[in-house]
This record gives structure tokens, C-alpha cells and sequence, in this order.
């Protein structure tokens, strides 16, 4: 990840309430995709056009996993998307 998206990540951590309750390494890692989620995919543009959370997840993955690697962060599996994991 490059150090100017430290800050970024690190307050979407800080502002969800989902997150404070979590382990530290878990809400890194939601933090982290949440942050990547939005963006640097087209997330927002699909919920704002109607798609549910889950179909636009699905459409913005292959996205996602890109830049998840990208920082040398593990990526999402489907299966892990589909049951709901990596989700703030």
C-alpha cells in the first residue's frame, strides 16, 4: 500500500463503528478492502445506479483483488465474498 493511503485507511478504521469492537488485525484488514472497495473500484457508481451491496461486490472484485495485491495484501476469494467475509 502506498504510504499516502496510510492515513486514509487508518481513519475509516477509526470512524466505523463496526470496526472499534474487532481485533486489530481484523479491522485492518476490513479497513483496508472497505477503503480499496471504494475507492478504487466502481462500488459507488453500481449502488448508486440500484445494485445491491452483494452484486455490487461481486461486479467490483476482480477489481478489488488487483489492487489488494497490488499492495501485497491476500485477495478476496469468491467464496469469501459470498459468505460475507471482508465486510465492515
Amino acid at each position: 500500500m502506498p504510504a499516502f493511503e496510510h492515513e486514509a485507511t487508518l481513519d475509516r478504521a477509526l470512524a466505523s463503528p463496526g470496526l472499534r469492537g474487532a481485533a486489530p488485525e481484523t479491522a485492518a484488514r476490513l479497513a483496508l478492502t472497505a477503503y480499496a472497495r471504494h475507492v478504487f473500484t466502481d462500488y459507488d457508481d453500481l449502488l448508486d445506479e440500484g445494485y445491491d451491496r452483494d452484486s455490487a461486490r461481486h461486479f467490483v472484485l476482480d477489481d478489488l483483488n488487483e489492487t489488494l495485491r497490488a499492495w501485497g495484501a491476500a485477495p478476496i476469494t469468491e467464496e469469501a465474498a459470498e459468505d460475507g467475509e471482508n465486510r465492515p
